[in-house]
C-alpha cells in the first residue's frame, strides 16, 4: 500500500512540474503580442511585398488592438532586411516578411546570416505562378514552335529577367538548358522596364510572375507559352506547365512568407502563426492576394517549413548547375 501512495505521490509530483512548465508557455501565447509589432519588408515601398505587409498588418492591428507598423529596409537584394530580423530580438516583436529569394541568396552570395538556421518559418502567406511569356506577333504558338524558331535565327533572340540572380533569371537560364538554345540574358531593374522592353521587341521572351502578366495576357498585349508550377493558370488556360512539358526545375512557385528570429519561444510562434492564418483566410484578404496574381496559402509553420526544405536545395542545384551569377 505504501508502495501505491509513494507512485501516486510521484505521479502527481511530475503532473505538477509539467504543469509548472506549460504555465509560462501558455502565458506568453496569451500575452502576445502585448508591445506593439513591426513587420520589415526588405524591399522599397510600392512593391508587392510592400502592399501584402501592410495588408496584413492592418488586419493584426484589428485582431490584436495593438500597434502593427510596417518598416522598409531595401538592399542587396533583400539581405539588409532579413539581417536585421535575424540579429534583432527573439520576442515576436520584430517580423519578416521574405520572398523566395532568402534561400536563393544562400547559393548566390557569402550572407551575414544562415537562412535556415536564424529564422523561424511562421506562415507562407502566399504563391506566385511565373509566366514564359512573349509578343502576340511572335511566330510561335508553344515552346517547341518557340525553340525551333531561335535555332533557326542564331545569335537574333535574348530574353529579359527581373536582374541577375532572381527567379526569372534561374528560370530562363533553366529554359535556355534544356531547350539548347541560345538565348542572351538581358537583366533589367524590376518586371516592369522588361515587360516594356519585350513589348518593344528588344528582348524576345520573358518570365514574368502572374500578377504583372496579367494585365498583358487578358489584354492580348502577350501571350503565354507555358507556366512554372504544377498547375495551369485561369488567364492562360491554354498554356501548359512546364511539368506537362517534361521540363523538369520549374516545379517551385515564388512564395511570400512571415519569418521570426531563431530562439523565438514555440508559444509565440504558434500564435503569431494561428493569427497569420485567419487573417490570410479574410475574404477581403483573400481577394487582395488574388488581385495581385498570387493564391491565398495561410500555412502552419510545420507546412511553411517542409515547403523551405524542398524549394531551398532544389535552387541551389540549379544555381549551381546553371553557373547563376549576380554580376
Amino acid at each position: 500500500m505504501s508502495r501505491l501512495f509513494a507512485r501516486r505521490g510521484a505521479i502527481a509530483l511530475t503532473l505538477a512540474a509539467l504543469a509548472a512548465l506549460a504555465t509560462p508557455l501558455a502565458a506568453q501565447a496569451q500575452a502576445y503580442p502585448g508591445k506593439p509589432v513591426k513587420i520589415v519588408v526588405p524591399y522599397p515601398p510600392g512593391g508587392a511585398t510592400d502592399i501584402l505587409g501592410r495588408l496584413v498588418a492592418a488586419k493584426l492591428q484589428e485582431l490584436w488592438g495593438q500597434t502593427v507598423t510596417v518598416e522598409n529596409k531595401p538592399g542587396a537584394s533583400g539581405v539588409l532586411g532579413n539581417d536585421f530580423v535575424a540579429k534583432s530580438a527573439p520576442d515576436g516583436q520584430t517580423v519578416l516578411l521574405a520572398i523566395t529569394a532568402i534561400v536563393q541568396n544562400a547559393t548566390l552570395m557569402k550572407l551575414p546570416y544562415d537562412p535556415y538556421k536564424d529564422f523561424i518559418p511562421v506562415s507562407q502567406l502566399s504563391s506566385s505562378t511565373s509566366l514564359l511569356v512573349v509578343r502576340p506577333d511572335m511566330p510561335a504558338n508553344s515552346v517547341a514552335e518557340f525553340a525551333a524558331l531561335v535555332k533557326s535565327q542564331p545569335g537574333k533572340h535574348s530574353y529579359g529577367s527581373y536582374g541577375n540572380g532572381t527567379s526569372s533569371h534561374i528560370q530562363g537560364e533553366n529554359f535556355k538548358h534544356l531547350t539548347k538554345t541560345d538565348l542572351a540574358h538581358v537583366p533589367y531593374k524590376g518586371a516592369a522596364p522588361m515587360m516594356n522592353d519585350l513589348l518593344g521587341g528588344q528582348v524576345s521572351m520573358a518570365f514574368v510572375d502572374a500578377g504583372t502578366g496579367r494585365a498583358f495576357i487578358l489584354s492580348g498585349k502577350a501571350k503565354a507559352l507555358a507556366v512554372t508550377g504544377t498547375e495551369r493558370l485561369d488567364m492562360a488556360p491554354k498554356a501548359p506547365t512546364f511539368a506537362e512539358l517534361n521540363m523538369p526545375g520549374f516545379e517551385p512557385k515564388g512564395w511570400f512568407g512571415f519569418f521570426l528570429p531563431a530562439g523565438t519561444p514555440a508559444a509565440i510562434v504558434a500564435k503569431l502563426s494561428a493569427d497569420l492564418q485567419k487573417v490570410t483566410k479574410m475574404p477581403d484578404v483573400s481577394k487582395r492576394i488574388d488581385d495581385l496574381g498570387q493564391d491565398p496559402v495561410g500555412s502552419t509553420p510545420e507546412q511553411f517549413a517542409a515547403l523551405i526544405k524542398k524549394d531551398g536545395p532544389l535552387y541551389a542545384k540549379l544555381i549551381k548547375d546553371l553557373h547563376i551569377k549576380m554580376d
